[in-house]
């Protein structure tokens, strides 16, 4: 028992030797390099790049503070967070190169392996690269902000966000849709809101019995029931066109975008209650559909449908079809 346990304690003891060895040696060799690094020119290094770090720091401010102060920006709060981000990113980028810098480290390395790397996640997301050019001239051009109503690519919706890979919205029935840069920049892009008057126009139409003027004074009246209707521009009632049962006319009425969905309703209501009180009718197509008994003799049936001339004969043949074989 006591001779095992000799050769134990005695590795034992070596590995803490060799342990505490160790740990001498990288003591020394770390307060070596305190040594070396601690130099006067080293802590003049230290001391004016601190200095250089906050001058840069008052002046990253100072341009952040003006920016934000320019009328373009002030009443835009997303474009004043996507030009905030893209001062903040360039100021950090040239901050970490000054530190490298200022202690020997060569930029030329880094910035070939940053070049290499930067071609290769090019060709690899050409997509979201393409998306993030979007996204900044989506932001420069100034065509929409935030609670605007837009509409791309048959998506209509309330603008939420605007990021430099996408724009964010929310559809009239609550669904949040995210739609890239690059499909705004290369598409058809409709804003509802960018102008603060809207236009709304409505189809109706007369019968021929009608009299054309009085059915335009008729309609002109429509507009002075909606308290929503702008009268600058005034409202215009003009003849579109002589349809085949109508004369069909439009209507059309100026509003502010906010009063959209109140315009559109009291528009309808007020059309209707014009019509009425003018006794202005329209025209509507009118079907007679004529069955032929077995016999040939021609039934009239109570229903006010009339068939095309095809079916007519399509019966009658069918008709004479069935007397033959009975025949």
């Amino acid at each position: 028992m006591n001779e095992t346990s000799v050769p134990v304690q005695s590795t034992m003891t070596t590995a803490a030797q060799a342990a505490q060895q160790h740990i001498t040696r990288q003591k020394e060799t770390f307060l070596a390099w305190i040594e070396e690094f601690l130099t006067w020119e080293n802590i003049f290094k230290i001391i004016g790049t601190v200095v250089v770090v906050l001058i840069m720091w008052f002046i990253y401010k100072f341009i952040l503070n003006a920016v934000k102060k320019t009328s373009s920006v002030k009443n835009n709060i997303q474009r004043e967070a996507i030009i905030t981000k893209i001062i903040k990113y360039v100021f950090y980028t040239v901050l970490v190169m000054y530190i490298l810098s200022s202690f020997g480290i060569k930029l030329t390395a880094i910035l070939g392996a940053a070049g290499v790397a930067g071609l290769a996640v090019g060709f690899a997301a050409q997509t979201t690269v393409s998306n993030l050019i979007s996204g900044l001239f989506v932001t420069g051009e100034g065509v929409m902000k935030i609670g605007d109503i837009i509409s791309v690519g048959g998506i209509t919706g309330i603008v939420d966000s605007i990021d430099l890979l996408s724009t964010k919205v929310h559809t009239f029935d609550n669904q949040m849709i995210r739609i890239p840069n690059a499909t705004i920049i290369n598409t058809n892009f409709q804003n509802n809101s960018f102008f603060e008057k809207r236009r709304l126009t409505f189809s109706v139409c007369a019968n021929y019995n009608t009299d054309v003027q009085n059915a335009l004074d008729t309609f002109s009246k429509a507009p002075a029931l909606c308290s929503t209707v702008l009268q600058d521009p005034a409202p215009a009632v003009w003849v579109d066109n002589f349809g085949s049962s109508n004369i069909n006319m439009t209507v059309a009425v100026w509003f502010n975008g906010a009063d959209y969905l109140k315009t559109k309703n009291d528009m309808f209501v007020a059309l209707m209650k014009v019509m009425k009180d003018a006794g202005i009718s329209m025209a509507y197509n009118c079907i007679e559909i004529a069955a032929h008994d077995d016999d040939g003799t021609k039934e009239k049936q109570p229903a006010k449908k009339r068939t095309s001339h095809k079916q007519k004969e399509s019966r009658n043949t069918t008709a004479k079809k069935s007397t033959g074989k009975r025949d």
